[in-house]
């Protein structure tokens, strides 16, 4: 058997994942990326101005983290417009927000998880690994 064929499935289990981070704080956006970079996921970071669909259809992330509360954008309404978009309901969001009860009066919008700021960084990167598989 040629070891071409297992040499392709190598490069694909090893490639990177990529993350698109959504955040309006550039001290929060900085430290995610920087932190998720270390831990070998592709990170492309957004700090939510402009069209933010726009910015997920060109990314192509194999997970999406967004924060809740964006300057004049809800996160939670991006994540429900992904999920009810048939091209995009596959892709895991997970909801990051400093205020929880938030989102807890107003529904999940259909997020796969939802993580509160300040967030422990293994819990983040257990709930990667568990929508990335």
């Amino acid at each position: 058997m040629s070891g071409h064929y297992w040499d392709v499935i190598k490069q694909e289990v090893s490639m990177p994942k990529s993350l698109l981070v959504i955040d309006n704080d550039p001290a929060c956006l900085e430290m995610t990326t920087e932190a998720l970079q270390y831990h070998d996921f592709k990170v492309q970071a957004d700090t939510g101005r402009g069209d933010i669909l726009h910015r997920i259809r060109e990314s192509k992330p194999d997970l999406l983290l967004i924060d809740y509360l964006l300057d004049g954008v809800n996160g939670g309404e991006i994540c429900a417009q992904l999920k009810k978009d048939d091209r995009y309901n596959a892709l895991p969001v997970i909801i990051f927000s400093a205020y929880p009860k938030v989102l807890q009066s107003l529904g999940d919008y259909g997020c796969d998880f939802f993580l509160p700021k300040p967030f422990d960084l293994s819990e983040l990167i257990g709930q990667f690994n568990r929508l990335l598989v």
